[in-house]
């Protein structure tokens, strides 16, 4: 019983996905830290009420609705989301592109027995195992 908790918990992808979850709460700080001390008080020039919205209100048949606590909430959505995307995505996106290029993909055609994608080259469909004639350049196709 014990061994099969130990064999669980040292699995790679057990012990990944703790790291991934400690390193995304803190990373999740450094981007709140950001948003709160650099572009919120950024926000907050621009519209003049300090980034702070709180005390927005709107008062309707006796009911207060605080939708400056919503506004709060809404604009350090987006600018973290802004930050994500400009800061991690769109970097981890170039590198990868750059530094993993795509594999080259060979040109498919269909099985004539199942119509699974196979390569023009195929001799059998790697599905049904069904033996197809490679196709040439010189076929026209």
């Amino acid at each position: 019983m014990l061994k099969g908790f130990r064999d669980f918990m040292m699995r790679g992808n057990v012990v990944d996905m703790a790291v991934g979850v400690v390193i995304g709460a803190a990373f999740t700080g450094v981007v709140n830290g950001f948003v709160s001390a650099f572009l919120t008080p950024l926000v907050g020039v621009v519209v003049g009420a300090a980034g702070d919205f709180s005390s927005y209100k709107a008062t309707a048949a006796g009911v207060t609705f605080p939708y400056g606590q919503f506004l709060n909430v809404v604009i350090a959505f987006l600018m973290t989301a802004a930050v994500l995307y400009f800061c991690v995505v769109l970097p981890v996106a170039k590198a990868t592109e750059r530094y993993l290029p795509k594999k080259l993909t060979t040109p498919k055609r269909p099985c004539p027995e199942c119509l699974t994608e196979i390569p023009e080259t195929a001799r059998r469909c790697s599905a049904c195992t069904a033996p197809v004639e490679p196709l040439t350049a010189s076929a026209g196709v």
